[in-house]
């Protein structure tokens, strides 16, 4: 026997002894009520604890003992599908900041650094999370890059996903299978992917806005499980009823929860789970995490224990982790602390048994350290105006069309706005410039084409932030402008900028993989907040979010075009298409 095996062995029978009452709790929490996620009850009990687990609920002595009168306790929450990165920060400081909101567990899916750096970037994560008070849980990426039209750092073929799958024992499914042309059509890699994670008993995440009819249950009979793509009631309701697992989401560019409540009004919390999806610094920090989620849910019309629910037995259940989810006898002691439970704001939260937050701040995170390598991802050749000049060859071009918050775009048809020859950006009408370049390799790669509705008036914006591949998007009003944002990215080690007339107005430096910071969650928020207000008060766009509206107009699988280093996609046709027109 190994003295690990010894050691949980002794665990377990002290966590038994404390249970039948032969032995006191190493901590009591008493006088407070139990939410019974399994009945929908608050129950007058202790909570005993033993090592990181409870032990048992009734009437309990312990070495410790702290008064929670007064009190609603509930489990830890379950962010049910999240990507770190959309929130800048690295493990130490996103757990700093959602301790505090009760949320003591995160399944994350890293494909955005697996395209910059493959499964060494996801393994970077997992190590320096390994001593952080929140336990975080990986799907591995099945989509390295999204598709053939983007060029990222890395790739992972099935070989690589099920190599995660097998000795990663954090790596607990496939993430959101985003190629849905594939998988539909049975294509050969994307079937060895999914074939996988069957042989290794692992669920998969869906990723299929707006899929419908035939190709709906083909995707559904390939395997996947759940969406978190569901804008619309109509469509929830198809894919529940065909036994998917409806994420809802409410995130920083796309809000889902109140087109989705009625399904949950409608039909019960079976079947739902609550996540963030993509979720900005400034957000997180003003709102919330889960705990904003469940707020919005129960003002909407949910019973409190419905959006409890859905945001921690569910996704528990979902995920296979037999020991989240729950207050309960062998279940881990992760329980948030709540004085109203449809006001649901913690106010002391523990993880594992100890104490992880109070009063709004967490406790006991340690810093972790990040290794060189992943501090070197930008690389580029040098770029001028000039290199952003679009010759004028046809009367008409398209144009991606923006829709506010929506992560989907429509496709324009507009007459060509040129000067001197040339296509040139148009204030007036609302179309600006854009581009990607590939800054893996600095093999010079650009992709050329114009965006509608974005509203900027002058100057640039650019992100290494571009999803999935992550190459650098600049979007400008002024070529000189855009080449300065390009350049000012290269200097910072990545992140996203905003310039007019050759200045800076405002950058967020990410420099660990180029999409994440190495600052505290207060600092990289105020950061954000100050290139959101730079970006409308300095550059004139009323987007809500546009840096992360930005970041997605590069996504070549998600309606209806795009733009990445190789050129506009039309995804609905999976094709590259030219930017002229007749």
């Amino acid at each position: 026997m190994t003295a690990g095996e010894r050691a949980e062995r002794a665990d377990l029978r002290h966590r038994l002894a404390v249970a039948r009452g032969d032995e006191p709790a190493d901590l009591v929490l008493t006088g407070g009520r139990v939410l019974s996620v399994f009945t929908g009850e608050l129950l007058d009990a202790d909570v005993a604890i033993a090592g990181e687990h409870v032990a048992g609920l009734g009437a309990y002595e312990g070495r410790e003992r702290e008064d929670v009168s007064g009190m609603v306790l509930v489990p830890g929450l379950i962010d049910a599908h999240m990507h770190l990165e959309s929130t800048k920060l690295m493990v130490d400081a996103f757990a700093a900041a959602v301790l505090p909101h009760g949320t003591t567990t995160v399944v994350i899916d890293p494909h955005e650094i697996a395209n910059v750096f493959g499964l060494a970037g996801v393994q970077m994560l997992l190590t320096a999370a390994e001593h952080v008070p929140l336990d975080y849980y990986v799907m591995a990426p099945p989509c390295v890059p999204a598709s053939a039209f983007e060029s990222s750092g890395a790739t992972l073929d099935a070989h690589d996903v099920r190599a995660a799958l097998e000795n990663e024992p954090r790596v607990i499914g496939l993430a959101e299978f985003m190629d849905v042309p594939g998988v539909v059509g049975g294509d050969d890699a994307d079937i060895d992917k999914l074939l996988a994670a069957a042989h290794a008993r692992r669920h998969v995440d869906g990723h299929a806005p707006a899929l419908t009819g035939n190709a709906l249950n083909a995707y559904v009979a390939a395997g996947v499980r759940s969406d978190h793509e569901c804008a619309s009631y109509a469509e929830a309701l198809e894919k529940r009823r065909l036994g998917m697992v409806i994420m809802v989401r409410e995130g920083s560019a796309a809000h889902n929860l109140t087109a989705l409540v009625p399904l949950v009004l409608r039909y019960g919390p079976a079947q739902c789970m609550l996540c963030t999806d993509d979720l900005e610094p400034d957000d997180l920090v003003r709102d919330g995490h889960i705990d904003a989620v469940v707020r919005q849910a129960i003002a909407l019309g949910c019973r409190p224990i419905d959006a409890v629910t859905m945001a921690t037995l569910n996704p528990a259940r979902y995920h296979e982790l037999p020991e989240h989810g729950a207050i309960a006898p062998g279940y881990l002691a992760d329980i948030a602390v709540v004085p109203d439970l449809a006001r649901f704001r913690p106010e002391r939260v523990y993880k594992r048994g100890r104490l992880a937050a109070a009063g709004g701040h967490a406790v006991g995170v340690p810093t972790v350290a990040v290794p060189a390598w992943a501090r070197s991802s930008v690389h580029i050749a040098p770029v001028t105006g000039r290199d952003f000049a679009i010759p004028s060859n046809a009367p008409a071009v398209r144009a991606i069309d923006v829709r506010g918050s929506e992560i989907t775009t429509g496709a324009l048809t507009v007459t060509a706005p040129v000067v001197n020859g040339a296509v040139v950006a148009d204030a007036g009408r609302d179309l600006a410039k854009a581009a990607v370049i590939e800054r893996h390799h600095a093999t010079g790669r650009m992709g050329l084409g114009l965006v509608h509705g974005f509203g900027l008036r002058r100057g640039a914006v650019a992100s290494t932030i571009a999803h999935d591949a992550h190459n650098i998007i600049v979007l400008g009003m002024s070529d000189d402008d855009m080449a300065t944002a390009v350049h000012r990215l290269a200097e910072i080690g990545g992140g996203q900028v905003a310039v007019d007339g050759g200045r800076v107005l405002a950058e967020v430096a990410c420099p660990v993989a180029g999409l994440l910071s190495d600052r505290s969650a207060t600092d990289v928020a105020a950061a954000v907040a100050g290139l959101r207000a730079a970006v409308r008060d300095g550059l004139g766009s009323p987007l809500p979010a546009p840096m992360m509206t930005l970041s997605f107009l590069a996504l070549s699988v998600v309606p209806a075009l795009r733009l990445t280093d190789q050129g506009l996609v039309d995804s609905s046709r999976g094709a590259l298409v030219p930017l002229g027109v007749g």
